[in-house]
């Protein structure tokens, strides 16, 4: 077991990784009442527990910039849809048509990591509710048991850049029965040029690519929530987090946490009390000395 997590290290996993091989493996074990006696000897690797990378207004606008022009098409509404409702990143890759409502303006999250998750329902705000619904004029022969992301293929027909962008891009082989495999080569292309457009690089300067995970853009949306004082039990709804979750998270973000709080005793600090009351708080403590000595 040790041999293999340290394999599993030097093949660039990370150890969170690693452990949940090692706890899949420990499963099938357990199943057949042999892991009792290896597991004083099984060690799992340690691994930080960090709140991940929350991008800035303008990290998000070159981002943005650049998905529009990739040529896999819905890797700007993917990313639209993390930044708006902090969807999984596998929540919105199976996505399906009639979990999306448009006259009630909702979206229901269906298979996900937790069953607290599953089943949520998120509303759509007004920035991705227009996104999607032009998004819908690519499939005017979409069924509800449709993916939104279907599976596809794109082919070049213009010129590339160094970044992998084309001038012009020609779909084929959609099946909307099925979802997209992933969309990590066009991720990390928009990467790489947002990280340009920010460092302000010309066209043949190599620059550093922009730091950020698909997760991180979850992270981002939970950040601002918090930021913009919503109370953790209203993120912890819209996340899907369970109540073991919840509290792990509240450690997490505990920093965003702190402004909440010392708003909420500003509010008690801010109450106004009448002079006429502190006067007579004065007058009765001196009465009470005087009756004392």
């Amino acid at each position: 077991m040790s041999r293999y997590q340290q394999t599993r290290l030097a093949e660039g996993a990370s150890p969170k990784t690693i452990n949940l091989e090692v706890g899949t493996l420990r499963a099938i074990l357990r199943r057949h009442r042999v892991w009792a006696e290896i597991q004083q000897d099984v060690r799992m690797l340690s691994t930080a527990d960090d709140t991940g990378h929350a991008i800035t207004p303008e990290e998000e606008a070159a981002l943005l910039t650049v998905c529009l022009k990739s040529r896999c098409r819905c890797l700007y509404l993917a990313v639209m849809l993390a930044l708006n409702t902090g969807m999984r990143y596998s929540e919105i890759r199976l996505l399906r048509w009639r979990q999306v409502d448009f006259a009630g303006r909702i979206l229901t999250v269906g298979k996900s990591k937790s069953p607290t998750g599953a089943g949520r329902v998120i509303p759509l705000n007004t920035r991705i509710l227009s996104v999607m619904e032009m998004w819908t004029a690519q499939f005017p022969g979409r069924q509800p048991a449709h993916f939104v992301f279907p599976s596809e293929r794109y082919g070049a027909a213009g010129e590339r850049d160094r970044f992998g962008f084309t001038a012009g891009v020609v779909i084929y082989d959609t099946d909307p029965t099925r979802p997209i495999g992933d969309w990590k080569e066009a991720w990390e292309k928009a990467k790489a040029r947002a990280g340009a457009i920010l460092s302000g690089a010309a066209e043949n300067e190599e620059s550093e690519p922009l730091e950020c995970r698909f997760h991180d853009l979850r992270h981002t949306a939970v950040t601002r929530l918090l930021e913009a004082g919503i109370s953790y039990p209203v993120v912890a709804s819209l996340m899907g987090w369970s109540a073991a979750t919840a509290i792990r998270m509240a450690k997490r973000y505990g920093h965003i946490g702190n402004k909440a709080l010392r708003d909420a005793t500003d509010v008690l600090g801010g109450v106004k009390i009448p002079l006429e009351s502190l006067k007579k708080t004065q007058k009765s403590a001196e009465s009470e000395k005087v009756a004392v000595q």
